[in-house]
């Protein structure tokens, strides 16, 4: 199994940059925006079910963009070779062992977590 982990100052850096240079990395146009989200925040059965998918063995994750140019987490589950686990791209049904997608988080901004965490900056 790979080692996904960092620690906590690793991660306070990582996110403390990215809250800093999040619109400076944008063309002008796209600033002031929110198109950069600072967090997207998911429940858990959400990433059960991608797991409990037959054939399972990690979680893929994609970033999306929606039509009013904001920025999205989208996630899939993986099978043992890589391949994403997904409807069938012609009829849009799930196959028997599958396919979800996950989207719809609760991005910050708008919604921002009030509680205080060491990652989020407040």
């Amino acid at each position: 199994m790979s080692n996904h982990f960092i620690t906590l100052g690793q991660a306070i850096t990582m996110t403390t940059l990215y809250r800093s240079e999040r619109e400076a990395i944008l063309i002008p146009e796209m600033r002031g925006k929110d198109i950069l989200f600072i967090s997207e925040t998911f429940d858990r059965d959400a990433f059960d079910a991608l797991l409990a998918e037959t054939g399972a063995v990690g979680l893929r994750f994609y970033l999306g963009m929606e039509v009013d140019e904001q920025v999205r987490i989208i996630a899939v589950a993986i099978d043992e070779n890589g391949r994403d686990i997904l409807p069938d791209k012609t009829t849009l049904i799930e196959p028997s062992g599958g396919g979800k997608i996950v989207e719809i988080g609760i991005k910050c901004p708008p919604t921002c977590p009030t509680v205080t965490s060491a990652l989020s900056g407040t």
